[in-house]
């Protein structure tokens, strides 16, 4: 039994022999990592200000765009707006003229030629009808001449 005794002490000893072989190695490794890790923390907190920076000049820069539109889009209108109220005055005018230009050819004895064109009719003389009259005989030393 002796011999069984022996045997498990070498097993326990020869464990603890590695595993200090191996820890200067791992402790290097870990500062390594630690290092590494701090550089990509580093890394990490400039992207996330440069992200904050970049979204903070676009939120900016969307401000002014969406002003500028709004000032465009008003500026806009009033111009349609003004365009407007010119082509109703015109359209009014218009009217206005059409209506005196009809007036006045009533008067005249004439019929609205826009009117005839609708009713399919040449416009016509309203009124007294013009007399065909025959020039006077001319009178030549008290006589009439015929012509």
């Amino acid at each position: 039994m002796a011999s069984s005794d022996s045997t498990p002490s070498v097993t326990i000893s020869a464990p603890l022999a590695l595993k200090k072989e191996n820890i200067t190695p791992v402790g290097s490794k870990m500062a390594e990592l630690n290092e590494s890790r701090a550089e990509l923390l580093s890394r990490i907190q400039g992207l996330k200000q440069d992200l904050q920076n970049w979204r903070s000049k676009l939120d900016t820069q969307v401000k002014v765009y969406r002003d500028e539109l709004t000032d465009l889009k008003q500026t806009l209108n009033v111009e349609v707006e003004q365009l407007r109220t010119e082509f109703q005055e015109l359209r009014s005018t218009l009217h206005q003229q059409h209506e005196d230009v009809a007036a006045s050819l009533r008067d005249l004895g004439l019929q609205d030629v826009s009117e005839a064109a609708k009713e399919g009719e040449e416009p016509r003389v309203e009124g007294k009808e013009e007399e065909t009259q025959t020039p006077p005989p001319i009178k030549a030393n008290d006589k009439e001449v015929e012509n």
